[in-house]
């Protein structure tokens, strides 16, 4: 590509987000700084507006890595206006396709022969086109040495791909050195740290050789659920910008009537899709991170299954975006996601230290009582019933926690915010799927099958919750006696709103004293028989201690009944 056009496409670029820094100098520090701050904060929500739908336009247009960056920029919910991650939201590979001559070009340089002496057949008119390459049907030669399957699809990269990355990178790197210089950014967002972690997830996306590398290991992480079906690579016509895959194309995941014209159950697609992202998640430690409808497809297998159903299978495609979840992270998820299945608000307090989200000037006290007014107010609800909630309910949540909220106590790595945006996908998938779907009843097994497993396997956690409750059975004659004596004095105040919310805690709190007390008794009994040599008996008294235990984590924080007054 010419010199002058990349530098043009730079400057287009710088001058786009030098517009926006110079407008929003105007509205959020000249106007108030001459008393129009009223006016300023009147018209912020338009103005996010706004600038985030010139930034979608100008994405289109330039196609390339800017499309990515929208993409990229409408996850950043810990650091973005909710009304710019919005309009970005659903930006898309809108972009037309290459004319076939060029895309003919770039592939027979990679494969290094004719197209026409690599395949049988290979149509002209694209599959699918996306801003970094687009894809297209083909046939492989009759001799070719696979012989188990013929029909395929080749991706190919488009020219100057990357030339055009290298330049709007670059530009990139400038904007965020601006954005740096200003002190509120700063504090909130390292930018440059932003830009360098996503450089690393556009070069990996467009190295197809790593793409079918990724594959092959999905593909082998679900070799025994024969309900998940990845295609195979074709390696002897596979490049760096050129990837050949088995054709696997089949019922769109969104295509609810095809779904369910093949007899599918759909709710069962919906728990199939959260149940296999689950599994990457927390076992794998490996996921496939663009789970739009385009990736996924619902492939009738004929015949039935088990029960009678007539027999499909879920198959992924498109493994150039994938997120990796190390094991200080995966602790950390694994955490949240039991705090989330027993409803325990300290256990999700920790669970965000452990992955090292919280700023350090959070309010860690109110962030528990937040997390557990959200667990009283969502948990065990549909999305559908969720859409039902009051406003008056959501206008009192944000009141009595707007100090909280405003503060944005999260800045999340861009692992976890891959793995959000994920989610967040994931989740509008199923409930599209089944409007019904119930995302607490899918986590609650899943987190009480992790805590079972660790439990098994552990002994450090019986000793960790051990712990715990003995540093809670401590505490509760000082807190006791600081309420008696407040009592005392007369100044005992009660807000009424939360009585019942703190019956329910007092009557957790004995029922988990109770067993604290019994789960203790038993262990200072198995220790005090097994030094007396009676083995048998202090077996006896461990495993009641065991069941005690395993009470108290599971069930004695589960929702007891309502206190009326």
């Amino acid at each position: 590509m010419k010199v002058s056009l990349l530098r043009a496409r730079y400057r287009r670029i710088i001058l786009f987000f030098a517009g926006v820094a110079i407008n929003f100098i105007f509205w959020e520090v000249v106007l108030p700084r001459i008393g129009l701050r009223a006016l300023s904060r009147r018209t912020l929500s338009n103005r996010y507006r706004r600038v985030a739908a010139q930034f979608r336009s100008l994405a289109i247009r330039m196609g390339g890595v800017m499309i990515k960056v929208g993409q990229f920029l409408s996850a950043r919910l810990d650091v973005l206006p909710v009304e710019i991650t919005e309009e970005l939201a659903g930006l898309q590979d809108e972009v037309p396709p290459e004319k076939f001559e060029d895309i003919r070009k770039q592939a027979e340089a990679d494969l290094g022969a004719p197209l026409n002496e690599k395949y049988e057949t290979f149509e002209e008119t694209p599959l699918a086109a996306a801003s970094l390459g687009q894809v297209h049907r083909a046939r492989l030669c009759v001799d070719d040495p696979l012989g188990n399957f013929c029909e395929v699809v080749v991706k190919i990269q488009r020219p100057f791909i990357d030339q055009l990355i290298e330049v709007d990178l670059s530009a990139l790197r400038q904007v965020g050195g601006w954005l740096q210089r200003y002190p509120p950014i700063a504090k909130r967002v390292d930018v440059p740290s932003l830009v360098k972690e996503f450089s690393t997830t556009i070069r990996e996306e467009v190295d197809y050789l790593a793409e079918g590398r990724n594959a092959e290991i999905f593909s082998e992480n679900f070799k025994d659920i024969a309900r998940v079906h990845v295609p195979r690579v074709v390696w002897t016509h596979t490049t760096r910008r050129v990837l050949t895959l088995e054709d696997v194309f089949a019922i769109k995941i969104t295509d609810y009537e095809g779904i369910t014209a093949a007899g599918i159950d759909r709710a069962e697609v919906a728990r199939q899709l959260l149940d296999t992202y689950l599994k990457q998640i927390f076992e794998d430690g490996f996921f496939h991170a663009d789970p739009h409808p385009g990736n996924l497809f619902i492939t009738p297998r004929g015949g039935q299954s088990e029960d009678g159903s007539p027999a499909w299978r879920l198959t992924f495609v498109d493994f150039g975006m994938v997120g990796r979840v190390p094991d200080n992270l995966r602790t950390g998820l694994r955490e949240m996601l039991i705090a989330m299945g027993t409803q325990d608000a300290a256990r999700m307090v920790r669970s965000f230290q452990t992955l090292h989200v919280l700023l350090p000037s959070t309010d860690l006290k109110q962030l528990e009582q937040m997390s557990a007014s959200m667990f009283d107010m969502f948990w065990g609800k549909s999305m559908d019933e969720l859409r039902q909630l009051s406003p008056e309910e959501m206008f009192s949540f944000a009141d009595r926690f707007r100090d909280l909220m405003y503060s944005m106590p999260f800045q999340l790595p861009q692992n976890l915010l891959m793995l959000g945006r994920t989610v967040a996908i994931l989740s509008g998938m199923c409930t599209g799927l089944d409007k019904d779907f119930n995302l607490w009843n899918q986590l609650a097994p899943y987190a009480t099958k992790l805590v079972s497993q660790e439990v098994g396997s552990n002994w450090r956690v019986w000793l960790d919750e051990a712990g715990n409750i003995l540093k809670e059975l401590i505490a509760i004659p000082s807190k006791m006696g600081r309420v008696l004596s407040q009592i005392e004095r007369g100044d005992l105040t009660v807000q009424v709103p939360a009585v019942s919310r703190q019956m329910i805690y007092l009557e957790r709190a004995v029922n988990r004293l109770t067993g604290g007390l019994v789960f203790i008794a038993f262990l200072i009994g198995s220790v005090m028989l097994y030094n007396a040599g009676k083995e048998l008996y202090a077996g006896i008294l461990t495993g009641g201690a065991g069941v005690t235990l395993i009470w108290l984590i599971f069930f004695s924080r589960g929702t007891p009944r309502r206190f009326h007054p």
